[in-house]
């Protein structure tokens, strides 16, 4: 969300000059970006661990249902946050659909439709069992649509990564999901003087928290709903946790930990 919705504002200020790229050329370049500065860092730890392990970045397509109602109303924010005047603005400039994000500012909206296949998932199994690390559906997905005769072309959308991610995981038969965010834990009441964080929880309890609305669509809900469809999909133990506490939430120490309960 966040790098995709830059890409497309460095584009829109530069349009006058340079042809403007569509959403999903947009999302292959965050995708690709990411994907780099990962498998890097990645190569980097592990060598001077001395593990020779190698890591591969594999370009994701996801196909989506062209009929999906999220192309007629986009809730999906991305880039940067602006204030009510300046959302305004942009919407009257540029014609982007503005929302107010969980209280934080406004936000650019696109339409991000259900990830429904991952094209070429047996190419991430395939490197998976060939013992490396593999780096795949960054930014949610290159988000596709497959025609009668099995091609595919690109649509205007931003997935959401931790669905793709959810799915994927299931797909392959993975046991164990971890979701890294900015936050330690889930809460519910989330920025309120009744705030409380969720520590171990089972998927009953979270599933009841989403129904009563604790998630919001444009914050913590995408992830929550992530981990509901991963353990109703065959998993067994979701983490949502900090990025800077993830050696802390794997050892049972910090964030939220969702079992099947």
């Amino acid at each position: 969300g966040p790098v995709v919705g830059k890409i497309l504002m460095r584009q829109t200020l530069a349009r006058d000059r340079v042809t403007p790229m569509t959403m999903d050329i947009c999302v292959a370049h965050s995708q690709g970006g990411i994907a780099y500065l990962l498998m890097q860092a990645l190569e980097n730890t592990l060598r001077e661990a001395g593990n020779p392990r190698h890591v591969v970045c594999l370009l994701t397509q996801v196909e989506v249902d062209p009929d999906d109602p999220a192309f007629q109303n986009p809730m999906k924010p991305i880039g940067y946050f602006y204030t009510e005047e300046e959302a305004q603005e942009l919407k009257n400039q540029l014609g982007w659909e503005m929302r107010e994000d969980s209280n934080r500012g406004w936000r650019h909206v696109v339409p991000s439709p259900e990830p429904k296949h991952i094209a070429d998932i047996s190419l991430v199994r395939t490197v998976i069992e060939g013992g490396a690390v593999c780096i795949a559906g960054g930014g949610g997905g290159i988000p596709v649509v497959r025609s009668a005769r099995g091609t595919r072309k690109g649509v205007e959308a931003v997935i959401d990564k931790d669905l793709t991610s959810a799915l994927m995981a299931n797909v392959l038969g993975i046991e164990h999901m971890m979701i890294l965010t900015s936050l330690s834990r889930v809460a519910i009441h989330f920025g309120t003087d009744k705030e409380r964080e969720l520590g171990k929880i089972s998927l009953s309890e979270l599933r009841a928290y989403h129904a009563e609305g604790h998630f919001p669509p444009g914050s913590m809900g995408p992830k929550v709903e992530a981990a509901i469809r991963f353990l109703d999909g065959g998993g067994k133990h979701v983490i949502i946790a900090a990025l800077e506490e993830a050696l802390p939430a794997l050892r049972g120490e910090s964030g939220t930990h969702i079992t099947n309960n």
